[in-house]
């Protein structure tokens, strides 16, 4: 029987359609978890597919505005998707990727983005490994900064409410300068950044919400639980930072100094990391924070000429790609990028590459360089990958996504 690939009607449905990945991780139906869900990803936007009738996997995508280099575009952030046990190796992944890029480039987002579970599936739709990311345990006794610190700003602690009012302006002005965040609706703060169900503290307390003020202006804020355990008479706590942003480098230093000094605490861990975090130039000892690197945020341009379009360059140097894609054919053959507007040609490309490889230089994370020493780009025209690399030089912050979604 054919399987078909539509989006959920109604909340019940949206629910089976969750569990396709859900219960991987454990997950049971749960409405009240569902309905909180549907608050940011709307059920025409939960597809389904279905085995005479039965839901036997999901695909979701979130609306996004994702900041890009010079701007921000909009964004399919593809979530929550999978496939029941029952019904491995039938191609339904395949069928649903195919419905979802189709109604991503219906909907006229030129992008979609993701995090990968396992980094092995998504290359064979079209996305790229778009920035990496990295994870810290480091112990107190070597948490000391190289140079003295004398923090100039306080911090204090904010209730629900004023999380919800204190913390979107700071991300805002990250979001402003750092490719790869996207902005956050209040829905989602509100049911995803602030709240905060019992199922998900992982034995934790609850979050604590933490607004560093410099001159009486907000200038930072960090979201962290205490994980308690004592052994022997010690603390062997460890405390654990969801997220930490500010606006300035000094408030960065600031931030972590308060993180790094509170008491009760014998390592403080933390993830979803750039991978040029200042931690590293900050600290004595920045071996000591056991950073662990992985692959972060992957990007697929679902229209080429438009995604292309859509961002800065540094410079105006005219470049001609000649671009595969198997999955997408309204993307391949050649494409002239010229003074920041990106065409179709008849020219003779500069460089041939997959559309994935598109992806992995969008946000500047990687260069054309580094993709033709991995085989995954080839250079026709001799200049080509210099010429390629000094259009998407990066000129500001590398891509850094802060939170899966």
């Amino acid at each position: 029987m054919a399987i078909d690939v539509r989006p959920t009607k109604d909340l019940e449905e949206f629910q089976q359609a969750f569990l396709g990945i859900g219960q991987y991780f454990g997950a049971e139906p749960n409405a009240e978890r569902a309905e909180r869900f549907t608050k940011n990803l709307p059920l025409e936007r939960m597809l389904a597919a279905l085995d005479g009738g039965r839901i036997v996997g999901g695909a979701g995508s979130f609306p996004f505005e994702l900041a890009v280099p010079g701007g921000s575009v909009s964004c399919a952030g593809v979530t929550v998707v999978g496939v029941y046990p029952t019904h491995r190796r039938r191609g339904i992944l395949r069928s649903m990727m195919r419905a979802q890029l189709d109604d991503v480039r219906e909907r006229g987002e030129p992008i979609a983005a993701l995090w990968a579970s396992e980094e092995s599936i998504y290359g064979r739709y079209g996305y790229g490994t778009a920035s990496l990311t990295g994870e810290i345990a480091l112990a107190r006794e070597h948490n000391e900064y190289a140079h003295a610190f004398v923090p100039r700003g306080q911090v204090r602690f904010l209730t629900f409410d004023e999380a919800l009012e204190q913390l979107p302006p700071i991300w805002d002005r990250a979001f402003e300068r750092t490719p790869g965040m996207f902005r956050r609706a209040r829905p989602w703060w509100e049911h995803r950044i602030v709240a905060d169900p019992a199922e998900r503290r992982e034995g934790g307390g609850p979050k604590r919400f933490a607004l560093l003020e410099v001159d009486g202006q907000a200038q930072g804020y960090a979201i962290y639980r205490h994980h308690f355990s004592f052994d022997e008479g010690s603390s062997t706590s460890r405390l654990v930072v969801n997220e930490a942003v500010a606006a300035t480098p000094e408030a960065t230093a600031e931030l972590w100094r308060f993180l790094l000094d509170i008491d009760w605490t014998a390592t403080l861990s933390a993830d979803l990391l750039p991978i040029d975090h200042p931690l590293f130039f900050l600290l004595d000892e920045p071996r000591r924070m056991k950073f662990r690197v992985s692959d972060g945020l992957w990007v697929r341009l679902v229209d080429v000429g438009q995604a292309l379009s859509s961002r800065s360059y540094a410079n105006d140097r005219e470049l001609v790609l000649d671009v595969l894609d198997s999955f997408c054919p309204w993307n391949e053959g050649r494409w002239k990028l010229a003074g920041g507007t990106c065409e179709r040609t008849d020219d003779d490309a500069d460089l041939r590459c997959d559309v994935s490889a598109l992806g992995s230089v969008y946000l500047g994370g990687f260069t054309f360089g580094e993709l033709a020493r991995g085989l995954r780009v080839e250079e026709l025209r001799d200049g080509g990958l210099e010429r390629a690399d000094a259009v998407f030089r990066r000129q500001g912050a590398g891509p850094w996504c802060p939170e899966i979604f």
